[in-house]
């Protein structure tokens, strides 16, 4: 008569983020086998956590020998076991290896490893472990409560080692219950070694995004400086610094990991990256304005001296007070525009012996004797030139209002160049053109006597064959160049 094996299946419920029912009874006759369980577990992370699973495996087993065989020989006698268990000489059985002590890092990616006869099942931590009611044994006289159970009645109950602090847990393991034995469990954090609890460096398995570092039990994960912890406490983040007071004077924009600070227009980043100083545009270059140049914060403008009036953003215009009505002159008076200014001028400048007989012009009667050696007429002009005007530089023309017919005219500077500041050039009969020979500097004033000689041979008979008329010019030098 053979022997009978009779295995007793122990359901085990877990509550996690994967399904998969075992029907039993089942036998993992090895640990490979086993493993392969465990492979489908960790693939399964991540799927639905509301989902409930019901995994029946073996976790106990009675064995119940009913032979009607002779005690067995010394040929009988076997030590080698089946993959996943090991030859205990003191008891002579074939005893359960527990893979979750002897294999370092036995489950991957923080995952629980459960040991199981014959092999080991890694399941996620958040699987929750329901235990299964004790199976019923009944003692007999033949086959006494096994080891690690004791009777009660009719039927053997499980020994609670732990209760009874009958088991040999190190001081810093937990001691847990299993039917007909118990379990040396580490805290989390930590791998079992022999006996001893080994702390698990979790920053192997590159948990954090950025840094990683173990402590005893856990780890912590840092991020580089412009990163912040997610919600996860794993990835890293980009801190918007911008939003959390980044020390930019001025303009701020975030960038991946950092900031960057910048200015407005007419300021520059100062050496420490974050203060903006203002532009002194006016100390870059002379030219910015006609004049003279202002600056003021982030920004520069230009001025004009009194007379003058802003053309644009640069440049500077004479202000016309004769025309706009911004002069002090007298109804006897004529108002001259000049640069920069104005000049009130006696509307009758004839002195004897010239008397005026039309506005600005003068005449010296002929009936006077000493008028035969004067200009027979003075036209009274004016105008103004800039300082340091470009040389030579044609001013002002003349021209003769009229001419007798075989006459002949030749133009000169009767008065007012003694410095050699100026000269005539003749360009036809009747006309000539005055230029300016060298440059001045204002603000300065010239009155020139502009003469035109005519000769007429027709009239020699008459013994008063030469005549002369003069032009008055009154040239005001501007204080600037513009």
């Amino acid at each position: 008569m053979g022997e009978l094996l009779q295995l007793s299946v122990s359901p085990l419920t877990f509550s996690g983020s994967y399904r998969q029912e075992f029907k039993g009874p089942l036998l993992y006759a090895n640990s490979a086998r086993t493993t392969a369980a465990s492979r489908r577990t960790h693939r399964s992370e991540g799927e639905d956590l509301s989902k409930k699973i019901n995994l029946y495996h073996i976790l106990a087993a009675s064995l119940i020998f009913k032979a009607a065989l002779p005690p067995p020989t010394e040929s009988d006698i076997y030590t080698e076991c089946t993959d996943g268990y090991h030859w205990d000489h003191q008891t002579e059985h074939c005893k359960d290896i527990n893979e979750c002590e002897t294999i370092p890092d036995a489950c991957k990616g923080e995952m629980k490893c459960f040991n199981h006869y014959g092999g080991y099942l890694c399941l996620p931590r958040s699987a929750s472990v329901i235990p299964a009611p004790e199976p019923p044994i009944t003692p007999t006289e033949t086959n006494p409560c096994p080891l690690g159970y004791e009777p009660q009645g009719d039927t053997c109950v499980d020994i609670n080692e732990c209760e009874r602090e009958e088991h040999d847990c190190q001081p810093s393991q937990e001691c847990i219950n299993t039917l007909g034995a118990f379990t040396c469990q580490c805290p989390d954090g930590y791998r079992k070694v022999g006996t001893e609890c080994i702390d698990i460096d979790e920053c192997r398995y590159r948990y954090c995004q950025h840094r990683c570092v173990n402590v005893p039990g856990s780890f912590s994960c840092q991020c580089e400086p412009g990163f912040q912890l997610a919600g996860n406490n794993r990835s890293c983040i980009d801190v918007n610094e911008c939003d959390m007071g980044a020390p930019c004077s001025q303009r701020c924009y975030n960038t991946y990991g950092t900031f960057l600070c910048r200015c407005d227009q007419g300021y520059e980043l100062g050496p420490d990256g974050f203060a903006c100083n203002d532009i002194d545009e006016c100390s870059y270059s002379s030219y910015l304005c006609q004049y003279q140049c202002v600056n003021e914060p982030g920004k520069f403008s230009c001025v004009c001296p009194e007379g003058y009036q802003l053309q644009g953003t640069r440049l500077c215009q004479d202000i016309n007070e004769c025309e706009t009505g911004e002069h002090q002159c007298t109804d006897t008076q004529t108002c001259v525009n000049i640069h920069g200014r104005y000049q009130c001028v006696d509307s009758n400048r004839c002195q004897e012996p010239y008397v005026q007989v039309s506005e600005n012009r003068c005449v010296c009667p002929v009936n006077k004797p000493v008028c035969r050696d004067l200009p027979f007429s003075i036209v009274h002009r004016y105008m103004s030139i800039t300082s340091e005007r470009s040389v030579p530089s044609d001013i002002f023309q003349i021209q003769a209002t009229s001419v007798s017919p075989g006459a002949y005219n030749t133009f000169r500077i009767r008065s007012g160049d003694e410095n050699g500041d100026f000269y005539i050039r003749q360009i036809n009969n009747i006309s000539a053109m005055l230029v300016l020979a060298r440059a001045v500097s204002g603000p300065r004033e010239y009155t020139l006597d502009l003469e035109m000689v005519s000769v007429n041979p027709l009239l020699s008979y008459q013994g008063n064959y030469q005549t002369s008329s003069a032009l008055r010019l009154s040239i005001y030098v501007g204080q600037y160049t513009f």
